[in-house]
């Protein structure tokens, strides 16, 4: 049985266990482990990610049109320090002060800028013949209008206003194009007859990925991300990709033109930009770029100054490490010879053809590594729980800091091929269908010999630095007696310690937030985003329907049935829906000739219910929606479709 959140109120923890640990000395054994082997003070990472800053939004702070602040880099003021503090992996430490580096950026001296520190992602700013380019500009509108705004004040204000020609969209994740609208408006496209240009199949991937997974992929992010936890040495540092997440309004601009699987050379506003097919690696749809007038080379998220996910933690379909090994190797034959200056959708650029070359040489075998280390042990016998500790880390992470697992690991992306190849099951009988963790747990309980014999067990782990074993055991407590503030307290303790030794910004993020859950001091957010009337209304038709079906409460509608015909005059749509045998079927684009009920709604009505501004029952009364045929059958209908609680439970059951 799922128990609410908040059963356990803050008064339980008032004790002292609110408190988190600090670091254990196994922890900080193994950070002087990590920090002796590898060259944390090699200052070339830093010069590069400070090179050409010409300025900076004061103090990093960034507020909105109501006044509510949407970025903030005060309150991570203690960045400020060279050393680590135990309680941070000193790897990802490293990492995080790279990313705290904020302002506006000159990279080609008079032709191409970066806004970066500002978002988890970067905008890139590129001068044509007779105007400016923009790429990828950033998750929320507030945080690439601030950009912008620091972009025309400093450059501008020299070089004189130009128009804004094109903007580039680099591949379908919302944090690179989400605050278009910070920066053209819609009318301004239209009249100025601006070229917004994407990979193929953007429309598609952009607005689909978090619609019929979106509530499950939102809460897990929240735990990802860090967006739970405050800020410090012992909570948020970084997600290793960025340095955390805009808050603001995301928004949707649709492409005016996308570059085919095969490639192209376009011209851009008097610019030639070859560009590379580079769907299915790091995004469903995306591509990188090649510029020669500048000599440079725009590597997008195929490659950044980390390890990427091939399976991120918050959710997605799985991506695919051999194409994307191949897909750097590409790159690198076509322009590592001429490339001199390499820049990306995140992080700092790098310099030099020699060190571009190398750059890309290195990350193409970091991918290539997970990809045939896992199928070299999978096709040996070992599973998808084995194959990592299997695994040393790859000769290339020892040696070169942009691929070491500060987002993506070596351990979760082996794990992830494991499943693009064979799957969730590891082929033991014994785990194709255990028990429910629930279940299993109070069983795991009476086999210790008792809740407090393996809550005994479980801090003689922690004591002996075995965390790991401490957290596997110490969860079936929680899972049996999810009440108990001891089992809890016990077990964030063990999160705490493999927080602090994460060298992942989002393992680290994960653990901790974890940890904050079980202690009930998580803050209290579901998250600083709101999407934008643009960007629900490109949600696609049947994309809102068969994700409407998902929240389908079959159980309860096992004996329903029946044809429910929806009719979208503004956008000239049908769909009918079709119910029966506990199943909810969409038909996009069909008018069924005998339906239960008739409804029609305007598409821009289904969108006003999908931002909040409207709910079913006002709009029955008030005529926006009207139903012909058997008005009782759709309202019963409607009404097994319950919302999904956006907060459900992660870490306790």
């Amino acid at each position: 049985m799922k128990r609410a959140i908040g059963l356990i109120p803050m008064l339980l923890w008032a004790s002292g266990a609110v408190a988190q640990d600090a670091a254990s000395e196994a922890t900080r054994a193994a950070q002087a482990e990590l920090a002796a082997r590898l060259p944390l003070n090699d200052p070339a990472d830093m010069a590069n990610a400070t090179r050409g800053k010409i300025a900076e939004i004061a103090d990093g702070v960034i507020l909105g049109k109501d006044g509510r602040i949407v970025w903030d880099r005060r309150p991570y003021a203690f960045l400020a320090a060279d050393q680590a503090p135990d309680t941070v992996n000193p790897s990802l430490w490293r990492q995080a002060r790279l990313n705290a580096v904020h302002g506006l950026f000159e990279v080609v001296p008079g032709k191409i800028w970066q806004v970066r520190g500002y978002d988890i992602s970067v905008m890139t700013i590129i001068r044509g013949e007779s105007g400016w380019i923009v790429v990828d500009p950033l998750l929320t509108e507030e945080a690439a209008a601030a950009g912008w705004k620091l972009f025309a004040d400093t450059v501008e204000a020299k070089a004189g206003k130009r128009p804004i020609r094109a903007i580039i969209f680099t591949h379908s994740h919302s944090d690179h194009f989400g605050g278009v609208g910070g920066v053209v408006t819609p009318e301004q496209v239209r009249r100025e007859n601006i070229r917004i240009i994407a990979p193929h199949g953007f429309s598609e991937e952009a607005t689909a990925e978090n619609v019929l997974a979106g509530n499950a992929m939102g809460r897990r992010a929240l735990y990802m991300f860090g967006a739970i936890l405050p800020p410090g040495p012992t909570g948020q540092v970084d997600t290793g990709l960025g340095p955390k997440l805009s808050s603001g309004t995301i928004g949707y601009m649709e492409p005016t033109e996308t570059v085919p699987a095969a490639g192209a050379t376009l011209t851009i506003d008097g610019l030639a930009f070859d560009f590379l097919d580079a769907a299915g690696t790091e995004a469903p749809a995306e591509f990188l770029f090649y510029i020669p007038a500048y000599k440079a080379l725009h590597t997008t998220e195929v490659v950044t100054h980390n390890l990427h996910n091939i399976l991120t933690l918050r959710g997605a379909q799985v991506r695919d490490a051999l194409h994307w090994s191949k897909v750097i190797d590409a790159m690198l034959l076509k322009w590592g010879g001429t490339a001199e200056v390499a820049l990306a959708s995140h992080h700092w650029p790098t310099w030099g053809q020699g060190a571009v070359a190398k750059w890309l040489a290195d990350q193409r075998d970091a991918y290539r590594y997970v990809h045939d280390r896992t199928l070299f042990l999978a096709n040996r016998g070992a599973t998808l729980h084995e194959l990592a500790d299997q695994t040393a880390e790859a000769p290339v992470q020892g040696r070169d800091f942009s691929t070491r697992d500060y987002y993506g690991t070596l351990n979760h992306n082996m794990k992830a091929t494991y499943q693009r190849y064979f799957g969730w099951w590891d082929g033991n009988p014994a785990h194709f269908n255990p028990l429910p963790p629930e279940q299993s747990a109070a069983k795991y309980v009476a086999l210790a010999g008792g809740p407090d014999k393996l809550l005994a067990a479980g801090k003689a782990a922690i004591a002996a630095g075995d965390y790991r074993w401490a957290a596997e055991l110490l969860d079936k407590l929680v899972f049996a007696q999810p009440d108990s503030q001891d089992a809890r307290a016990a077990l964030a303790s063990a999160y705490d310690q493999l927080g602090y030794q994460a060298e992942s910004g989002a393992w680290r993020n994960y653990y901790l937030a974890a940890a904050a859950t079980l202690r009930g001091t998580e803050l209290d957010t579901l998250t600083g985003n709101g999407q934008s009337r643009s960007f629900v209304s490109a949600i696609p038709t049947a994309v809102f329907f068969d994700a409407l079906a998902t929240r389908f409460d079959a159980a309860k509608g096992a004996a329903l049935a029946g044809t429910f015909q929806f009719v979208l005059p503004d956008s000239r749509e049908a769909v009918a829906v079709v119910v029966g045998g506990g199943v909810e079927f969409p038909r996009y684009g069909v008018t069924d000739p005998a339906p239960t009920a008739t409804i029609t709604i305007d598409r821009k009505t289904l969108d006003d219910v999908m931002l909040g501004q409207a709910q079913f029952p006002a709009l029955l009364q008030s005529g926006a929606i009207r139903i012909d045929g058997d008005r009782a059958a759709f309202l019963s209908w409607f009404a097994l479709h319950p919302p999904a609680d956006p907060r459900f439970n992660v870490v306790v059951p």
